[in-house]
């Protein structure tokens, strides 16, 4: 008993802040019981506990504001891309970092002030570039030659841009999320980061502001950032330094990601050995501001074998694509029986063998009908959400102090079997077929 104890402590630690075991044993996230979550939305479903999303964005903005007075923060949306996640952002008053049209779109519905909008991208198109400067976006990062004959000519007075520079570091984190270094599809090496300055600053149609950089994603250490921000540093000196992101968080028992507070200062005490003391400093965190504070809800379907023992579940890759490109570990619970039990290997429903959610993972009992509740999955799960093998993408609910609300609601099959374009099927047909096909939320539940 006192080992279930200790081991239902440890793992409530990766779930978000205040998070608790009702007096019946049932997980509780953002005031709100997860059992009554899925009576109410269904299984998959992604939840976000706004309150801590809230309080995290503030953490940062304090710090950042104590430690350089002339600076601002933007979310790299990209971790987590929603209206609604966008509105709370702009709620808070801090910009957006994006990366596509849609998540420009969405940004704009959101109410983010176009001003505070910083448009990323390797391979912007033309169309891009014209609703990016049409919108009035604060910030264009230039990352190739082609961005600057692109934007010279769309822009009809004066664009302000950043280059984005690759530092040649390489941070101790997955190859794939990996930016810094040399090689990286990303950005600029620092000679033709050189001619791309000279060139913009010939430019009348494009403010070179400053330079930009990001080394890379789920980054435990703050080291690698002070060689990384020396190296841009050499570039001479602008009006604007925009350092990325790239915390990392905290998805395990032996995670131990800097706090923001030490992040922050790491940055900022290279920032005053290096860089003009009147410049602006950006910074764009993404994960660190989400991935604590999201929670995936599946429901158990099948459990088979005994070594392994596999617990199949109704998600899987098609809502976390984390595990197959990163080999990202995560934990996890039975929502009515927190914490502790034997050590099973938690698997999606999906047509691939690599669909494993969590080898090893501890699941106290499991049987078919349970809810399975995964921590730490506000970041990239909903973003690289897909179709696969028919999948319907689950809905958002944000819950604070025991409220919910749907924030992005379950694809359905008529959304499935809109964009398809069927010969020989009329529309009347079409929808007649597609009323007598239930929603996943339709069908009931029977173990």
């Amino acid at each position: 008993m006192t080992s279930d104890i200790s081991a239902s402590a440890d793992l409530l630690g990766l779930f978000p802040p205040g998070s608790r075991v009702d007096s019946d044993g049932e997980l509780v996230v953002g005031g709100c019981r997860l059992a009554d979550l899925a009576a109410t939305w269904g299984t998959p479903l992604f939840i976000v506990e706004e309150r801590a999303v809230r309080a995290q964005v503030r953490r940062f903005r304090r710090a950042l504001a104590a430690g350089w007075e002339n600076s601002r923060m933007v979310f790299a949306s990209k971790a987590f891309p929603c209206t609604a996640m966008y509105r709370l952002m702009a709620s808070e008053g801090i910009g957006v970092d994006v990366a596509g049209p849609g998540e420009l779109a969405m940004a704009l519905a959101g109410g983010v002030d176009p001003a505070l909008i910083i448009m990323h991208g390797n391979a912007k198109t033309p169309e891009e570039l014209q609703m990016a400067v049409g919108a009035g976006v604060g910030l264009i990062v230039i990352d190739n030659d082609d961005d600057i004959d692109r934007l010279e000519g769309l822009v009809q007075s004066e664009q302000p841009v950043l280059v984005r520079v690759i530092p040649g570091v390489r941070p101790d984190t997955h190859e794939a999320v990996a930016t810094g270094q040399a090689g990286s599809k990303f950005g600029l090496p620092v000679p033709a980061a050189r001619a791309a300055i000279a060139r913009l600053r010939q430019s009348d149609k494009l403010r070179l502001d400053g330079v930009h950089m990001h080394i890379g994603s789920q980054i435990l250490s703050p080291e690698p950032y002070a060689r990384a921000i020396e190296a841009i540093a050499g570039l001479g000196e602008f009006a604007v330094y925009d350092l990325g992101g790239g915390l990392g968080a905290r998805y395990t028992y032996r995670d131990d990601p800097p706090s923001p507070e030490d992040w922050i200062e790491a940055l900022v005490a290279t920032a005053r050995k290096h860089l003009p003391q009147d410049a602006q400093i950006i910074i764009e965190p993404g994960r660190s501001l989400v991935a604590p504070f999201g929670v995936t809800l599946y429901r158990v379907v099948s459990v088979k074998g005994d070594d392994p023992c596999f617990v199949a579940v109704d998600g899987g890759m098609a809502d976390n694509m984390e595990v197959a490109l990163y080999g990202q570990r995560f934990e996890a619970t039975v929502t009515s029986r927190v914490g502790g039990g034997g050590r099973v290997d938690l698997v999606g429903r999906h047509c691939e063998s690599g669909d494993r959610l969590i080898s090893g993972v501890p699941l106290r009992d499991p049987r078919p009908g349970d809810l399975v509740a995964v921590a730490v999955t506000g970041a990239y799960c909903y973003s690289l959400a897909s179709n696969y093998n028919g999948a319907m993408r689950p809905p958002v609910v944000f819950c604070e102090d025991g409220r919910t609300r749907l924030a992005v609601r379950r694809e359905t099959i008529a959304d499935f079997l809109s964009r398809d374009v069927t010969e020989g099927l009329s529309s009347r047909k079409m929808k007649t077929t597609c009323r007598h096909v239930p929603t996943l939320r339709e069908r009931p539940w029977s173990p």
